[in-house]
């Protein structure tokens, strides 16, 4: 820029400054404007200009009468940039250490100091002796920006550090970041300052409101709650901007909920609804409350409306350009009670909720139309398990398939698990490969063999209530080899492992062949084939010695086992001749049993003396496990019908998201997660 002047001439001086103060008030006007493409190009210009302008200051020597005038044009610059990126970038930081640096430079005091970092130069700044009274406005203008910039970027510590040398405390014993936000002492602005976007008592409000929001949502979800209800009254009596005030009043209540205060959380969910249009947040905690207190009605309702207020496009406001507090806010957490999801993971938990209530014809229309959303979606339709919470789209269709067959459907679901199967079932083939690639972390863990072997689970289920017996024995037999070719995590890579994850993956594939295993066992039962079904039975008992059965009522069954077990036990029963004596009804009342541990003992210890039963029963060697030897990993003699010796070992990854989708259908899973 060509000046008659002196650079540093009162004309030159005054036309800089005018030009800041009129690309100002171009961006306030572009603020105030309805029309978004105007507005968009009105800020630009003024962000071009401010750059232009500040990238003139800058090209000459530091000199003190400049500047005051050089430090609001970067503040203004800053604050403009980071509105229009919705969000600062390391560009900004570096503006902020070349204002700093001009301001030694002023001084004579930079030389060696071009090598520290930002917090090192905000040390040296605000401790310069020299320093004139007439640059700390804008220096506490720069220093909110400064602070604004590390609280997005979670540096806390430098942030209390800054707070600190800004209070004029060296102590550095305050922990309290809020405390450091409210006693920091703003010097008081010249009235013929240059203009500014943003002035420092602004940025401070900001601070105070982002870092009290934060502090309590963080404590909300650590479970610190009167910490995080103080946090949060201190936002919500602050100058919170509205659609802030939603979060705010949800989190209110749902830290109310978990404190036992349902009256006051659904005071402040009530509050939230009103405060504006996003209602997501505020119904699903709506949703758990009504949970908690019983109320499934409402609850379900309650889910209902979430799933149709995500169906509505959010008309949000248009950022104002200043530095808000939604700028200085994490990306949402999917632990936090704040977030609410996506329409179809919201129809998701509507529809499992109505499953696991027993409204089983809502669920399987709920199932059927996520379904529908998510293969019209852009969406991959078959992938593996990502990362994000919630199931993916093979799970899905089992769920699905889980609530057809419990409200009767089952010939749709059969048309669901065959379209499942035409998507998985060709990748069975590859999993060995597949699973070499996974040890070596090129690819993530297949799942496969469990997505199809609990289809064909569902299958055998479906064809059971179509009243198919042959069809339903094919499928469970399918199911049962391919658990049994599967084998735990670490036990393929013969590594150490977490000993509470190996228990749970081991129990939770266990309790999977136990389902297979009763399932067909029972339809043996249907048929008169007793000796077979025992053979199940037991197996299953194998499998999971330590489950649930609910074959009758718990005081019936107790009362059965006492009485029973000493007169069936008691007879020498040999070969054909146990299956006149009673073996249906020893069947039963060995399944009833395991409420008490002690029972199965004297249980195995009376089948031992029968010589019907298949030899695993009597397998001395300890290494064997539900027909499957530890250390070879080849399954041994079961006498269960099926040919599985010398088949390729399947590998599994963790299948606890599995066996939750047959609870429903088996009441033994209940009490074995």
């Amino acid at each position: 820029m060509f000046c008659q002047t002196t650079p540093l001439g009162s004309s030159c001086l005054d036309m800089w400054r005018e030009k800041n103060d009129r690309l100002v008030r171009q961006a306030k006007v572009a603020q105030n404007s309805s029309l978004t493409l105007r507005r968009q190009q009105l800020a630009q210009d003024a962000l071009e200009g401010l750059g232009g302008l500040l990238h003139s200051l800058q090209g000459l020597p530091a000199a003190v009468p400049v500047l005051h005038l050089e430090l609001t044009v970067t503040c203004n610059f800053i604050i403009l940039r980071a509105s229009l990126a919705q969000g600062f970038t390391e560009d900004q930081a570096q503006v902020i250490q070349r204002g700093l640096e001009r301001v030694l430079e002023t001084q004579e005091q930079l030389g060696p100091r071009l090598e520290q970092g930002l917090k090192e130069l905000w040390d040296s700044v605000l401790h310069t002796s020299s320093l004139l009274p007439e640059l700390l406005p804008a220096l506490h203008r720069l220093a909110g920006l400064q602070a604004a910039l590390w609280l997005s970027t979670d540096r806390l510590g430098d942030l209390a550090l800054l707070l600190e040398t800004l209070n004029g405390s060296q102590s550095g014993a305050s922990e309290d970041l809020l405390l450091l936000l409210k006693t920091w002492s703003l010097p008081a602005e010249e009235l013929d300052a240059p203009l500014t976007l943003q002035d420092a008592q602004g940025l401070k409000d900001v601070l105070l409101t982002a870092f009290a929001y934060r502090q309590g949502l963080q404590e909300l979800i650590t479970g610190n709650l009167d910490r995080a209800l103080s946090s949060l009254h201190e936002v919500a009596s602050g100058l919170c901007p509205r659609p802030l005030l939603v979060q705010v009043y949800t989190a209110l209540g749902s830290c109310h909920r978990k404190m036992g205060n349902p009256q006051r959380a659904l005071l402040y969910l009530v509050a939230a609804l009103k405060e504006g249009s996003a209602w997501g947040p505020p119904l699903l905690e709506a949703s758990r409350l009504y949970q908690q207190l019983g109320d499934t009605t409402a609850e379900l309702e309650s889910l209902e409306l979430l799933v149709e207020a995500l169906n509505v496009p959010c008309n949000s406001k248009a950022p104002q350009f200043l530095i808000e507090v939604e700028l200085l806010l994490p990306p949402p957490d999917p632990a936090s009670p704040l977030h609410c999801g996506t329409q179809s993971q919201a129809k998701h938990v509507l529809a499992s909720r109505c499953l696991q209530t027993g409204r089983v014809e809502d669920a399987a229309e709920h199932y059927l139309d996520l379904l529908a959303l998510l293969l019209d979606s852009s969406e991959p339709r078959f992938s593996l398990p990502r990362s994000h919470p919630g199931p993916c789209m093979p799970e899905l269709f089992l769920e699905a398939a889980v609530a057809l067959i419990q409200a009767g459907r089952a010939q749709d679901a059969l048309t669901l698990c065959e379209e499942l199967l035409s998507h998985t079932s060709s990748l069975l083939p590859k999993m060995f490969r597949l699973w070499e690639d996974a040890r070596k972390g090129t690819k993530e863990l297949p799942y496969c063999p469990l997505w199809v072997s609990a289809t064909h689970l569902l299958q055998g289920q479906a064809w059971v209530q179509l009243g198919a017996q042959k069809m339903a024995v094919s499928e469970f037999s399918r199911c049962l080899e391919l658990l049994f070719r599967a084998i735990p995590e670490d036990k393929v890579q013969g590594a150490a492992s977490n000993c509470e994850q190996e228990c749970k993956s081991d129990m939770a594939l266990q309790q999977l062949r136990a389902a297979a295993l009763i399932s067909r066992g029972l339809e043996w039962v249907a048929s008169g084939q007793d000796t077979k079904a025992l053979q199940d039975f037991l197996l299953a008992v194998q499998m999971c010695p330590g489950m649930y059965i609910c074959m009758t009522s718990a005081m019936d069954r107790y009362a059965r086992t006492e009485r029973s077990m000493g007169k069936i036990l008691g007879r020498k029963c040999k070969g054909d001749v146990l299956r006149q004596e009673g073996l249906l009804e020893l069947c039963c009342i060995y399944l009833g049993i395991y409420l008490d541990f002690k029972h199965i003992q004297v249980c195995m210890q009376g089948f031992q003396e029968f010589p019907g039963l298949p030899n695993i029963l009597r397998h001395k060697d300890h290494n064997c496990w539900g027909g499957l030897h530890r250390s070879t990993g080849q399954v041994v003699d079961t006498g269960i019908g099926m040919v599985v010796n010398n088949l390729p070992l399947l590998p599994y990854v963790s299948v606890g998201n599995i066996i939750p989708l047959f609870r429903p259908l088996f009441p033994f899973l209940q009490n074995n997660g």
